[in-house]
């Protein structure tokens, strides 16, 4: 069994050394409580709300900046066996100058991986290019993790290529604006992230934020979602983490029943319409 946490913070807009501090505590403390993956939210570096272009690239940092680091030694602490994982959020500087809203995988050794979100929401086009590459699945001592960030979970195509590249877990460091439903009614984002799940049978750990943001509010829908779709952890409202021990071996297994195959009864031929490849 591997054990997720996904962590629900309140990043400070603007506070590098602060947000550092914030989120290798809060890897730090998953780790202690035996922690095997660490989800944190999206941009939980530099914050979200961003006044300009010009605001953002001040906050922006590149995979060797310390903060990375100070993830690893929260990972190498737990020493011998297999180290923890941390999928976080942050704003990236590229080599090419120019600004990406991005997710880190790291591990005791380093960074592993760098992916670039695909699918930019609203606002943020105005300060972010958009990343040109697919999900990275990251083979890890607790089986292979996918990345997506927040606006890609609902790109169904996204999460198929994921799950096509062999993905046990999807990793979605997020922030959910706040948006109205019926009472009683999870945010509409985690039921997407339940459908996207079940229909790939794969689990996601989504990893939101909570705290006002210049006058921006949140859905503070951190959860942990299992290969068959269902709701296994979640925070509610305020900082917290949610927790679930996951056997991800079994998302390889794709076979609803003896005659059914979630992957194997696709009909790529009739998918044209949707995308050129599915």
């Amino acid at each position: 069994m591997t054990r997720v946490v996904a962590c629900q913070l309140a990043p400070v807009i603007g506070d590098l050394a602060a947000n550092a501090e914030l989120s290798s505590a809060a890897v730090r403390a998953a780790v202690d409580d035996g922690a095997d993956v660490v989800v944190l939210p999206e941009l939980v570096t530099s914050g979200y709300v961003f006044a300009s272009p010009e605001e953002a690239k001040s906050l922006a940092v590149q995979p060797d900046h310390g903060i990375f680091g100070a993830w690893a030694a929260a990972c190498a602490a737990r020493g011998g066996g297999a180290s923890p994982v941390v999928v976080g959020g942050f704003c990236e500087l590229g080599d090419d100058g120019l600004l990406y809203n991005s997710a880190a995988v790291v591990d005791a050794s380093g960074v592993r991986a760098v992916y670039r979100k695909a699918h930019l929401w609203d606002r943020e086009k105005l300060v972010f290019t958009p990343g040109s590459a697919a999900p990275p699945v990251v083979e890890t001592a607790h089986g292979r993790i996918a990345v997506l960030v927040c606006y890609d979970l609902e790109f169904p195509e996204w999460t198929r290529t994921a799950a096509l590249a062999g993905a046990d877990l999807i990793a979605v460091p997020t922030n959910w604006p706040l948006v109205p439903r019926p009472d009683g009614e999870r945010a509409p984002e985690v039921v997407i992230a339940m459908a996207a799940a079940r229909v790939n049978h794969v689990a996601i750990a989504c990893a939101d934020r909570t705290r006002t943001e210049r006058g921006v509010d949140w859905n503070e829908g951190t959860s942990i979602v299992s290969a068959d779709g269902w709701v296994v952890s979640a925070v509610g409202a305020g900082t917290g983490t949610a927790q679930a021990d996951l056997d991800l071996m079994a998302s390889r297994d794709k076979r609803l029943t003896e005659h059914a195959h979630l992957m194997d009864d696709r009909r790529t031929e009739l998918y044209g319409a949707v995308a050129p490849t599915v």
